[in-house]
């Protein structure tokens, strides 16, 4: 009589695989959510600083600043809101602030949104608003 060679995997052995498989999983899906929220907020920091040049050229010019005439959508794929807000305090120049609000935040946080704060000395400085952690910010972007 033949001996019978062993065909195909135990069931212990397959439950160590997907034990395994598992494990890899719960440690990469939460890391890859992290980097889709950052990508996002970047994406939609990207989308608003065009308008940083074309607001100076209008400011020097001293025409009224708009979404428009800045030359930014009013909505874009990463935003679904943008909006250019103009102050200016008596004897003191423009201050400006070119705010994104994000299209389908998820882990951001609801209602999360970035902008430019322009100082009155010319400058223009990224904060996040309602953003759920930190970490989410793009480099050299600051919490509010």
């Amino acid at each position: 009589m033949k001996a019978q060679m062993q065909k195909g995997f135990t069931l212990i052995e397959l439950m160590i695989v997907v034990a395994i498989i598992g494990i890899l999983a719960a440690i990469a899906i939460p890391a890859y959510q992290d980097y889709v929220a950052k990508s996002k907020a970047t994406a939609a920091l990207a989308d608003i600083t065009g308008g940083k040049t074309q607001y100076e050229l209008l400011a020097t010019e001293g025409t009224t600043q708009t979404t428009t005439l800045v030359g930014l959508a009013t909505e874009t794929g990463n935003c679904s809101t943008i909006s250019v807000t103009a102050t200016a305090a008596a004897g003191s120049p423009t201050t400006a602030a070119l705010k994104c609000v994000i299209k389908n935040p998820g882990r951001l946080g609801a209602d999360a949104a970035i902008q430019y704060d322009r100082t009155a000395g010319g400058l223009y400085e990224c904060k996040t608003i309602k953003f759920a952690d930190k970490k989410f910010a793009p480099a050299g972007c600051s919490d509010t």
